[in-house]
């Protein structure tokens, strides 16, 4: 598939109307390519595109407008592309243009001074609740290298964003928040059944959200108590109806024929489904969203982001809203997490440049709770920062909200929660002039005594790194004119050359990943650790044993036009966030497509042009080691511990979804045993883990796709396709007893899991 066809799948994916104008935006694509040539369409590009397809979506649905303006602004006036399709043309310019900003040829901002992970750090911490980590400045003091700290005042966040925007907009943007978030792999704890008391009214079993951890919940489409389905529907779905061919009263829309969809009006519906015969729809809350069970509680994190109510379902015919929190305007929810009755709330604010805060996050009984500008944490290092995020306790019962902590981010922002703490994630660049300054040192006589002089005297001010920057380019403009044609062209090349050798050599100094550990308890900051590289999104993280196993992905940087060979790390840290063990150099030229941590094993996956399937051993945390080794074609974007020593992987093999079955029994030789490609583009499960189901006691799972949805058998290590249901938009599937539930956005069926019957159906 070319990078032009797989630009307009997902954009198909996002929105099937856009097929309408496939021409144009084709024109358009063909145009962003042509200016950055540089640009590797590879699984990651997708992604962002697809997060920015999102927020693009979340913009045109509140009336945003644009100008021909805006393409000169970012691409300049030689593009010469007429926006003739209007909003339809400028939502993929907005679409696309930051994902095209992040991935084009760009400088790198500049940041403090990085470490690498073996020298000697110490952390301390303020009396403002900020830590900091230090390293020796090689003069007899110490100087910051890494920190999470208050502002001081509002006029300290002006001057930071105006320094995190210079970065980014002068250097390489960041990734996302919103990804790390969305995408995010299930641990072999996560797999989730609960039981009830046996009885003609309550079932023997019935099955949860897939989750991450263990006994923290996330939110998502469906929930269950065994006895009732919750299933929030988005509103836009519909399904085909037979057309009347011969009825000349019926407007026929398109060349096939067809008729106009129907529309299901977005709500929640609260469904008796328990036991099947009796299945049918008993209330509704005229409100949708991702959904949050505690009890008799159900939590409602409405899709517009601006609102999460929580409803007592006793009565399922008649629910009672108890409580509700609404957002102040540019906040929206971005996660949340449901532990020990409490909701643990992520939500961001766009950053008014103007008048930055205090910042109002909720109202709630006509009080506004708002956060002051010393209340907000910041990097040390100045990163990109589009929005601050707040993360707050909530009480299921009675919406109380009790503590909060509030920091700078971006779109590559990462959270990940265990059952002890919060780490915040979010990967820099390295300091621009201090590796420029290292690779003239190394590279003898590549340039004259005079400069290095001059270099060694700008590294010693007290200045910021753009000044210095600035200095640099100055000093090497006056070398570059003093040169002769031949000269400078003998110069350009041994410069290319010996950088290329350099990065290589220093490929774990240009990008840094900083994690924050932030107490469960009382929210406040516990330490912090650095890491080389960045990682992919959330399940890049996981806390066994007290200690947090990493995984990133190096040299995806590059200096003066050298670019680097990528390579992938495994790190753990213990629980100060010291690196006590690590495994380097893992699937060279290639990056990270999933990774998921197993007590002590670890199963990475990587992407080039073949899926590198690795198995790790971490039973000794100081030396991580990798066991074995399985290269098959395709890749895999979704792991899931299946079985004991079975791991199943859903990606993508050329246009496909392609299934494997690892057989990891013995760690040095895994094996693909089973393999199934599905006449399917995408599955939601490429997307969200939450759209997977295992059932154990039948060994089955389910995936949707986009004509249906499927179940699989893996029984006797053979994947086989048990049951496919047509003539639905699939979205989840659950199961009480032994009868698995397909909930799409028109109907739900119900199939007996002894003989994959269909014993019901409800359609709404």
């Amino acid at each position: 598939m070319n990078n032009i066809e797989k630009i307009l799948n997902e954009l198909y994916i996002i929105d099937p109307s856009f097929k309408s104008q496939e021409g144009e935006i084709k024109n358009i694509i063909q145009e962003l390519l042509k200016s950055k040539p540089e640009i590797k369409i590879d699984e990651n590009f997708i992604n962002r595109l697809r997060e920015q397809l999102q927020l693009s979506a979340r913009l045109r649905g509140a009336g945003f407008q644009g100008r021909h303006s805006f393409w000169e602004e970012v691409f300049g006036k030689r593009t010469g592309l007429a926006l003739a399709g209007g909003l339809v043309s400028l939502f993929i310019v907005l679409a696309i243009m930051p994902v095209f900003r992040q991935f084009g040829t760009t400088n790198i901002p500049a940041g403090d001074d990085i470490v690498a992970v073996d020298e000697e750090k110490t952390i301390t911490k303020d009396d403002k609740g900020g830590i900091v980590v230090k390293k020796d400045d090689g003069a007899g003091g110490e100087k910051i290298v890494a920190g999470f700290l208050k502002f001081e005042s509002e006029k300290e966040f002006r001057d930071y964003l105006a320094l995190a925007d210079s970065n980014y907009y002068g250097g390489m943007g960041m990734g996302g928040m919103v990804t790390g978030m969305a995408e995010m792999g299930i641990s072999m704890d996560a797999k989730t059944e609960m039981s009830a008391p046996a009885s003609s009214a309550e079932p023997e079993r019935f099955s949860g959200t897939n989750v991450q951890v263990k006994g923290i919940d996330e939110p998502d489409i469906v929930k269950t108590n065994g006895k009732e389905i919750y299933f929030s529907s988005t509103g836009y779905g519909y399904y085909t109806r037979p057309m009347p061919m011969f009825e000349s009263n019926e407007t026929i829309v398109g060349d096939m024929g067809i008729l106009p969809p129907e529309y299901n009006q977005p709500d929640t519906k609260i469904i008796k489904a328990f036991p099947p015969a009796g299945l049918a729809e008993k209330g509704a809350i005229k409100k949708n969203g991702n959904l949050l069970l505690k009890d008799n509680i159900l939590v409602v994190l409405e899709n517009n982001n601006n609102s999460l109510s929580g409803y007592d379902v006793t009565s399922p015919d008649s629910p009672k809203e108890k409580w509700a929190i609404n957002l102040k305007d540019n906040n929206s929810i971005v996660q949340a997490r449901l532990y020990a009755g409490k909701i643990y709330l992520i939500t961001n604010t766009w950053i008014n440049r103007s008048n930055p805060c205090p910042m109002p996050l909720f109202i709630q009984d006509g009080k506004t709770i708002s956060i002051p500008c010393l209340d907000i944490y910041h990097p040390q290092i100045p990163i990109s920062s589009e929005a601050v995020y707040n993360i707050s306790t909530i009480d299921v019962a009675t919406g109380n909200i009790t503590k909060g902590i509030s920091f700078v981010g971006s779109y590559n922002s990462t959270i990940y929660m265990s059952q002890n703490a919060v780490y915040v994630a979010y990967s820099y660049n390295g300091d621009q002039f201090e590796l420029y300054y290292d690779f003239f040192k190394e590279s003898e006589n590549l340039v004259p005594a005079w400069m290095m002089e001059r270099f060694t005297k700008v590294k010693g001010y007290d200045l910021s790194q753009q000044a210095k920057m600035a200095e640099f380019e100055t000093i090497m403009n006056e070398f570059r004119r003093s040169l002769s044609d031949d000269d400078s062209l003998k110069f350009e090349n041994e410069m290319t050359n010996k950088m290329s050798d350099y990065v290589k050599k220093h490929k774990r100094d240009l990008t840094k990943t900083d994690i924050v550990k932030i107490n469960i308890d009382d929210l406040k900051v516990e330490t912090i650790g650095i890491v080389p590289g960045s990682l992919l999104n959330q399940f890049s993280l996981d806390e066994y044993e007290k200690n947090l196993r990493v995984a990133v992905t190096v040299g995806e940087n590059f200096l003066w036009g050298a670019r680097i060979e990528t390579e992938n790390d495994i790190y753990v840290l213990d629980k100060n966030l010291k690196v006590v063990g690590s495994a380097q150099g893992l699937g060279a030229g290639e990056r990270i497509y999933s990774a998921r941590f197993i007590g002590d094993k670890g199963y990475l996956v990587t992407f080039r042009q073949t899926d590198p399937f690795y198995v790790l051993d971490l039973s000794n945390p100081n030396n991580p080691q990798v066991k074995g080794e399985l290269k098959i074609p395709g890749y895999s974007s979704y792991l899931d511990p299946i079985a004991e020593n079975r791991i199943l992987g859903i990606g993508k093999e050329g246009s496909e979804v392609k299934i494997s079955l690892f057989d990891v029994s013995s760690p040095t030789n895994p094996q693909e045993v089973s393999k199934y490609i599905l006449k399917e583009y995408w599955s939601d499960i490429l997307n969200t883990h939450h759209a997977f189901l295992s059932d154990e006691k039948h060994k089955i799972f389910f995936l949707p796709g986009s004509n249906g949805g499927y179940v699989f058998s893996y029984e006797n290590d053979s994947l086989k396709l048990q049951k496919a249901v047509s003539d639905m938009q699939a979205k989840r599937a659950l199961f009480i007893n032994d009868y698995l539930y397909i909930v799409g956005e028109n109907k739900i069926v119900v199939l007996n899991e002894t003989d994959w019957e269909t014993v019901n159906e409800l359609v709404f």
